[in-house]
């Protein structure tokens, strides 16, 4: 009885159990609240993308201004897609906005050097810039946004490294030498002036070391550079094969052999070996096919560099490099400001030439300044200690 009159009073009052259990559709009738307007900080981070896309994108296009051919093309690609990412701004921004802050102090310096400098430095800067993309951590950009960012960063490596290919022989040369040249007559001058050595005798020694490292530097890196030269020249197919390849059967050749040899399987040889075949019967007789490309022969070749090239260049790098840490004694300087002098003035050169190195290699120019002063500094005090050892022996 308790049960069913608790039942009967549930059911003398059905309005108060239905307000207890609304009906879904009063709640999907319910207003939805508003996004909340952008605060300014974020419209200040905003602008301050939508002028680095824009300055961003002048680099591009005036990069493309000094190629041609597909580099043209590709560099003016990422100049309209710089646009796309400017465009985006520009529309969760509600327009042009009054007042545009100055782009970032790297893509300014980014912007002046692509109207004075190769493509090369301005690619390596734009490379280290890509790698740090702010779209990564921004909820405003969107995934193609930040998909985009990446591939730029895989497009300017690659053009990077062509021009790095095309230096890299006589840029090695240049940074070894001038690094060599510091280092080695630093150490020079610093032993010779421990042990209490004349001015006139730190100062011969370190002409005279200049001199001999100079040309040793320079002949060594000729017979480096022509050595390889002549070990690739001798593992590359020749061309002794061109003048008989319509003659070879397509069924049986040996130019599949080849192919082999030079690490293909035997599925891909003999897949490359019938293209080779079918275009040399169709070309004319006297232009007979090589079997190895043009690009595949000359490649090696462009990334060791021309040996002569290399061999001026570390002798006038090791030269220049060299002269640096006698100059205070050039000038008639002698004792402990001699050397300070001397160390300011090499520690400079090596953060220069180690920031270069850094640039063009597409690392931290900071990082690689800071190890190659230590190597250099390392160096001199090192011999700068056996002077000082050399000198209490000799003078007990």
């Amino acid at each position: 009885m308790l049960a069913i009159a608790g039942f009967r009073g549930c059911a003398a009052h059905p309005a108060d159990s239905l307000e207890q259990f609304p009906h879904p559709a009063a709640a999907e009738e319910a207003p939805l609240s508003a996004p909340a307007p952008p605060t300014a900080r974020e419209r200040r981070r905003w602008t301050r993308y939508l002028v680095n896309e824009r300055a961003e994108a002048r680099v591009y296009r005036e990069l493309a201004q000094r190629r041609s051919g597909e580099e043209r093309e590709i560099l003016l690609a990422l100049a309209d897609a710089e646009g796309r990412h400017e465009q985006h701004w520009l529309t969760i921004l509600g327009g042009e906005p009054a007042s545009l802050p100055r782009a970032s102090l790297r893509t300014r310096a980014l912007g002046w050097m692509a109207g004075r400098f190769g493509s090369i430095f301005v690619l390596a800067l734009a490379q280290n810039a890509e790698d740090r993309s702010p779209y990564d951590d921004d909820p405003h950009a969107t995934a193609a946004m930040r998909a985009d960012e990446k591939v730029h960063r895989e497009v300017v490596r690659g053009l990077a490294a062509r021009g790095r290919r095309h230096l890299s022989g006589t840029f090695r040369a240049a940074v070894f030498g001038a690094n060599d040249g510091l280092v080695s007559n630093l150490a020079l001058v610093m032993g010779i002036g421990a042990t209490g050595a004349p001015p006139q005798l730190v100062l011969f020694s370190g002409v005279a070391g200049l001199l001999a490292g100079a040309l040793s530097m320079g002949a060594g890196e000729f017979v480096s550079v022509q050595s390889q030269r002549e070990l690739l020249a001798a593992t590359e197919p020749g061309s002794d094969a061109a003048e008989v390849l319509p003659d070879l059967d397509l069924d049986a050749n040996e130019l599949a052999l080849v192919y082999r040899s030079r690490g293909l399987t035997e599925v891909a040889a003999h897949e490359r070996a019938q293209q080779t075949l079918e275009q040399a019967k169709a070309a004319a007789s006297d232009r007979p096919l090589s079997y190895r490309h043009r690009a595949e022969v000359t490649e090696s070749h462009e990334v060791i560099g021309d040996a002569w090239r290399a061999a001026l260049s570390s002798f006038l790098f090791f030269a220049s490099g060299a002269v640096i840490p006698v100059l205070p004694w050039i000038f008639g300087l002698s004792g402990l400001t001699a050397v300070v002098i001397a160390l300011v003035l090499v520690g400079i050169a090596l953060m220069l030439t180690g920031a270069m190195v850094g640039l063009l290699s597409g690392t931290s120019p900071l990082m690689r300044g800071v190890r190659q002063l230590s190597i250099g500094f390392g160096a001199a005090a090192v011999t700068y200690v056996l002077g000082l050892l050399f000198d209490v022996t000799m003078g007990g």
